[in-house]
């Protein structure tokens, strides 16, 4: 894969590309990625048999299509409870709420929901729509006008494949690059799903991670440890701050941290952007991110994105 400067790239830095795998074999990935904790792109579309890939989302039809989800197959599993993520101008809350309730707010213009009780989240639920007062002559909590900008993004965010029913877990099997080239035993899967654009602020993963997309377009931003460290250290000076680089929290995903955090590593007047790698992502691509390495994750383009991760232990 060659150095290209990235998409909204205005100051004509070029980033340096994670490299491509020659080929998917587990001793070529053992002896390249994992052994030397090395990010690595697997070869394109090598997750592509993946059957969550085809039954989760509905493929785009012409290269200008996007990718939604399938609420018709995902539905049979509606009552199953699972994590939510909603941010809603600078604002950011999580909750766990069962996943029809997640399937209507990221198709719906409009809901008709109605909670049990007087929800302070319920105003955030649906993405691209504002709330609107209730009145006597209508129960809509939204408005779905293309005059407003959209001001909430709901995502259904690290939610533990172990967690969902059986025939999800069977729609993501464990790659045999995860079963087979380290000790076998996996720490933990987790699945994301929303509508673009999406994020995740700059952290690392105390376990070898492969990512795998499912759907959409997802950009990631890598630093070795060193790197990120000082990143993390600035932004922590910047704002005054003493968060712990282990232990990451909701801190991360809102107020002065998060806009240091998102400035730093995707502002490319940012001192930092000549010592990133940059990794694109489309269904059925995976990328190696080795322990300690530090990442920063967003959906890019338009329509549903959905993505799986395995932690090697």
């Amino acid at each position: 894969m060659q150095d290209t400067i990235s998409p909204g790239t205005t100051s004509g830095q070029q980033h340096t590309r994670s490299p491509t795998l020659p080929n998917g074999n587990i001793e070529t990935f053992r002896e390249l990625a994992f052994n030397p904790s090395t990010p690595y792109v697997l070869p394109r579309q090598h997750f592509a048999h993946i059957p969550a890939i085809a039954k989760w989302f509905t493929a785009p039809t012409r290269h200008d299509d996007v990718a939604s989800i399938n609420t018709r197959y995902l539905s049979r599993f509606g009552s199953t409870i699972v994590p939510l993520e909603i941010t809603n101008e600078g604002n950011f809350t999580q909750i766990q709420q069962s996943l029809s309730f997640f399937l209507e707010c990221v198709t719906a213009s409009t809901s008709t929901f109605v909670p049990e009780s007087s929800s302070r989240y319920f105003s955030s639920f649906v993405p691209g729509a504002r709330a609107i007062k209730r009145t006597s002559s209508t129960n809509d909590f939204f408005s779905a006008s293309t005059l407003t900008a959209p001001t909430a993004r709901v995502y259904l965010a690290q939610a533990s494949l172990s967690d969902l029913p059986q025939v999800l877990q069977d729609d993501v099997p464990t790659p045999d690059l995860v079963l087979k080239a380290g000790k076998g035993d996996v720490y933990e899967t987790s699945i994301w799903l929303g509508q673009s654009p999406t994020y995740t602020p700059l952290h690392r993963d105390p376990n070898p991670n492969l990512f795998v997309q499912l759907a959409g377009r997802k950009e990631v931003r890598l630093f070795p440890p060193s790197i990120g460290n000082a990143i993390f250290a600035h932004v922590q000076e910047q704002i005054g701050g003493d968060a712990n680089a282990t232990m990451r929290g909701e801190e991360m995903m809102q107020g002065a941290e998060r806009k240091a955090l998102e400035a730093a590593v995707w502002d490319e007047a940012s001192e930092y952007a000549v010592r990133v790698q940059c990794a694109e992502l489309e269904a059925g691509d995976g990328l190696f991110i080795p322990k300690g390495w530090w990442h920063s994750v967003r959906g890019t383009g338009q329509g549903f994105t959905g993505s799986v991760n395995w932690w090697f232990r």
